[in-house]
């Protein structure tokens, strides 16, 4: 497996049955085994088994005896499904994940460093439009986090 960042989107369909197909570069990288979970703003997160560990503990590595803390866990590891791509590199998204992140027949697949996204291409669009307008602002936000 090629050790590199997930970059760039890529539109395709989802079939009536919830099967989509990896775009061939995220494959490459990330493999034929997958999680995918429930991720932040309705979208997907679909990370490679080597990675889930690092990329869960990003946000789930609390105390327990902090509320929010047990939530995420909740929320992450509650809906993480493990699924392996077919020999034409696709797979079925879980009807729970294809109803959380409210999927349709046009989805978009983000990549974002050490996992990829999926989104409802519409919800994406919207998404794009309110990043256009408050980049700035955010990364403004951002700086003040320390």
């Amino acid at each position: 497996m090629v050790n590199t960042l997930l970059i760039g989107h890529y539109e395709t369909n989802l079939s009536p049955k919830g099967r989509v197909a990896l775009p061939s570069r995220f494959k490459k990288i990330l493999g034929t085994k997958l999680i995918v979970t429930a991720g932040y703003e309705k979208a997907l997160m679909i990370i490679a088994p080597k990675d889930w560990q690092a990329v869960v503990g990003q946000v789930t590595n609390r105390q327990l005896t902090v509320g929010p803390a047990r939530a995420t866990d909740r929320f992450l590891l509650g809906s993480a499904f493990e699924v392996e791509l077919d020999t034409q590199g696709r797979f079925i998204v879980p009807k729970y994940l294809r109803k959380y992140a409210e999927l349709g027949d046009e989805v978009v697949f983000i990549g974002v460093g050490n996992r990829l996204e999926l989104w409802s291409l519409a919800k994406w669009e919207a998404y794009e439009q309110y990043l256009e307008k408050n980049i700035s602002k955010l990364g403004e936000q951002l700086a003040e986090i320390k």
